[in-house]
């Protein structure tokens, strides 16, 4: 099937699930959407035992759609752009020490956590996965969504200095984690020998420096030709080819095109916005860029929960999956603990009361993490980590997003 087909196909249901799930369940959106494609799935495989056919077909076209390519390379930039330029850059600038702690030494030290613990968990289950595929799987799994983080916390109604260091953090701790998985990714097709650490410090310059840079270079470029016009149409215009030119050059630039989106957003957001823009410029970009957010989104959710469809699902997978999601948590509150204890201690930082079980519980997981997941080849354990990440992704999502809110009206 066409990818047009397929994601014609997946449009319409999109909107019919998100209309359902508005007039019905009134769950959180991308929750209730994600939800009923799961449901819609399980039921495919029922009536699959009867006509065979009709569930092939609907697995043939969500094979047709490359999930690491539609959202690392083609949605992903959007959605970023599209949290950021709602943040507030005071705000992040007053939390930025935890959001770069949290965002670097925590994605590091969870990576390792994690994938101490799986291979601890492999030897114990007598399973053949190598220490450095645990990593990897630690790598890509580490790092908390801002596609999922950013849908859920709007309705968690969480303090605004918490949602701050959860929303920062997400979005800023991608090029961190890719960095870690490129690295270890190489160090297992290339061999150990042929990457250091001033390679990987090196990396790590060029895809995050590089990012910030060009996010910068972008962001203000936007800013002098919207703060030139008045005229909401072309300015809306503008902020896309932000999005679509700045993703390209970052591809091209082989940068963070992650990082220099949200840094991007977070120009157009407060500079653009607050100097550049017309009041009613601000308007139309608000509800342009919340309708962008939403639709893709929505889509993005209900390719999530029709995955299911396609996972190489057996016995061994699901209970290291099961198994998966207490260490995930461990390493998540530990990563968390860790940093937040030295910034009390060398810059006297105060911190929101529990904010290590808020941020270990709002800490979720979501696209990208199944995306990178899909990106590991099937000799390399690839198959395994799918359906382990697939799993632990369902839980953050499901469990952890329906109860933030009765989580934080708890704790805090």
């Amino acid at each position: 099937m066409a990818l047009y087909h397929a994601l014609a196909i997946m449009t319409v249901l999109a909107a019919l699930f998100a209309y359902f799930n508005h007039r019905f369940i009134k769950l959180p959106g991308t929750i209730g959407i994600m939800l009923m494609s799961l449901l819609c799935s399980l039921v495919l495989i029922l009536v699959g035992l009867v006509n065979r056919g009709l569930l092939e077909g609907v697995i043939r076209m969500v094979k047709s759609i490359d999930m690491y390519t539609l959202l690392m390379k083609m949605m992903l930039g959007f959605l970023l752009f599209a949290g950021a330029i709602h943040l507030d850059g005071a705000s992040m600038r007053a939390q930025r020490w935890p959001i770069l702690a949290f965002s670097t030494v925590g994605t590091v030290l969870s990576t390792f956590l994690v994938g101490g613990l799986f291979y601890a968990l492999c030897l114990v289950l007598r399973l053949p996965v190598g220490f450095l595929y645990c990593l990897l799987f630690g790598a890509l799994i580490s790092p908390t969504d801002p596609i999922a983080v950013l849908s859920i916390l709007r309705d968690a109604k969480i303090p605004a200095s918490l949602e701050t260091k959860i929303s920062g953090e997400s979005l800023f701790n991608d090029g961190v984690a890719v960095v870690i998985f490129l690295s270890i990714y190489e160090m297992i097709t290339g061999g150990a020998a042929h990457v250091d650490a001033g390679k990987i410090g090196l990396l790590f310059v060029q895809e995050a420096g590089g990012g910030v840079l060009l996010g910068l270079l972008v962001g203000y470029g936007g800013f002098l030709l919207i703060r030139s016009i008045d005229r909401y149409e072309v300015e809306v215009m503008i902020t896309l080819a932000i999005v679509a030119g700045g993703s390209l050059l970052a591809e091209a630039l082989q940068v963070s095109g992650p990082i220099a989106m949200v840094v991007a957003g977070l120009v157009t957001g407060n500079k653009s916005r607050r100097v550049g823009m017309s009041e009613q410029t601000r308007d139309y970009l608000d509800k342009f860029w919340e309708m962008i957010d939403e639709f893709l989104n929505a889509l993005l959710f209900l390719l999530v929960g029709f995955q299911l469809l396609v996972l190489p699902f057996n016995k061994g997978f699901l209970i290291l999956g099961l198994a998966a999601i207490p260490i995930v948590l461990i390493a998540r509150y530990l990563s968390v603990l860790a940093p937040m204890r030295v910034l009390r201690k060398l810059m006297a930082m105060t911190f929101e009361r529990n904010v290590v079980p808020l941020l270990t519980w709002g800490g979720l997981r979501g696209g990208i993490s199944i995306a990178l997941a899909l990106a590991i080849p099937v000799e390399m354990q690839g198959e395994l980590f799918v359906v382990v990440t697939y799993i632990v992704v369902l839980f953050s999502i499901l469990v952890q997003g329906l109860t933030i809110g009765k989580v934080v009206r708890k704790l805090v």
